[in-house]
């Protein structure tokens, strides 16, 4: 009897066991497939895309609040001083015009595959041509400003075809000689300024100031026309990437380089013509921030635009009205941002974090939006 006792728990034991690895197996037997979703609506995917942003806004106010910002000072400082104040709100819209700008000019390289990580670099050659009209004047004083645009613009396109023909003829990374290229427009502005072109007034490194005439005026309710500027920038730019063959030939060139020249489209030449229209607007976004807001050419005022411009670009997803709406809202945060170095001694650096959540939350986003994950058993 005890012999048989020990047989029955040997065997309630055994079949434990049994029951334990097979239930272990089953676990070691979950797998995860990566599928491409087909299905998805337009509304879905903006469901995707707003909660990613409102995850991001949730971190970054954790973290606000961390660093010693009171949380009921979050919402007075981002959405009531903004929206209520006329004052906040003019600076927001001020902001704008250059970011929709720099928006613009990365996303229309962005469509054709060419990252360009030189916008910095591109609005310091705008800003250099415009000054050289308005240190050497042309004509009548109401062509002052027009000839500043279109020499802000070509200026640019000069500058960013030296990384398009290093990337058509040389294959040589665009990422690489856009960034560095930055550093050498930098430099030449730095020996202009310290140099040839140093105020003989004051004797400080910038330029002399811009004539009244050579500076983008305020208009009714005190918003800077750079704004509608940039507006008309992105309806033209929305229409060139929507109805014209151009853009249609760009859809191509963005989903598959060899299948479009497979089908008889010029790749080079749209790649081409992207990334100068790219460099054209920098230039213009350039000219903008010079006539608009500084009145001069300075050092660094193209800081900060180079980041600004991808995420827009990226949180638009390369669609030009959209980047409208991102660029404002990007204005909103850099506006609110300042405010928050000001009363609550919050670093600069913290606001780039924000800006950095929410890039990760939206890339996130746009992961799910494309792929989702299969449970195998």
């Amino acid at each position: 009897m005890r012999w048989l006792a020990m047989a029955e728990e040997t065997t309630v034991t055994t079949n434990d066991v049994s029951t334990a690895t097979q239930e272990a197996g089953r676990k070691r037997g979950i797998r995860f497939n990566l599928e491409v979703r087909r299905d998805l609506s337009a509304w879905q995917q903006a469901i995707f895309l707003s909660g990613s942003i409102l995850v991001g806004l949730t971190i970054s106010g954790l973290i606000l609040v961390w660093a010693g910002v009171p949380a009921d000072a979050l919402f007075e400082e981002f959405v009531l001083l903004l929206l209520t104040d006329a004052d906040n709100m003019r600076s927001v819209l001020f902001q704008a015009g250059p970011l929709i700008m720099v928006g613009l000019a990365a996303a229309v390289a962005f469509r054709v595959r060419f990252w360009n990580l030189g916008l910095e670099g591109q609005m310091i050659w705008g800003a250099i041509g415009a000054t050289f009209i308005s240190l050497h004047p042309v004509g009548a004083n109401w062509l002052q400003l027009p000839l500043m645009i279109l020499f802000a613009a070509i200026t640019a396109m000069l500058w960013v075809l030296i990384s398009a023909q290093l990337k058509l003829k040389l294959n040589v990374n665009e990422i690489i000689s856009t960034l560095l290229l930055n550093y050498v427009a930098l430099n030449f502005l730095l020996h202009l300024l310290y140099g040839p072109w140093r105020d003989p007034i004051d004797g400080f490194p910038h330029s002399e100031n811009y004539q009244s005439f050579e500076r983008l005026p305020d208009l009714v309710g005190g918003v800077n026309a750079a704004l509608p500027l940039a507006l008309v920038a992105a309806l033209i730019v929305w229409w060139l990437v929507r109805f014209s063959r151009f853009g249609f030939r760009m859809k191509f060139v963005q989903e598959s380089p060899s299948v479009a020249a497979a089908l008889g489209i010029p790749v080079a030449g749209v790649t081409l013509a992207s990334v100068l229209l790219s460099g054209a607007l920098a230039g213009i976004a350039g000219f903008v921030v010079v006539s608009g807001q500084e009145g001069r050419l300075i050092q660094n005022f193209s800081h900060g635009y180079l980041f600004s411009g991808v995420l827009i670009a990226f949180l638009a997803r390369n669609n030009p009205m959209a980047a409208i709406l991102v660029a404002i809202l990007v204005s909103m945060l850099s506006i609110a941002g300042g405010s928050l170095q000001v009363f609550y001694q919050i670093p600069f650096a913290m606001v780039q974090l924000i800006e950095a959540i929410i890039v990760i939350c939206v890339a996130t986003s746009e992961f799910l939006i494309r792929h989702r994950i299969h449970i195998i058993r």
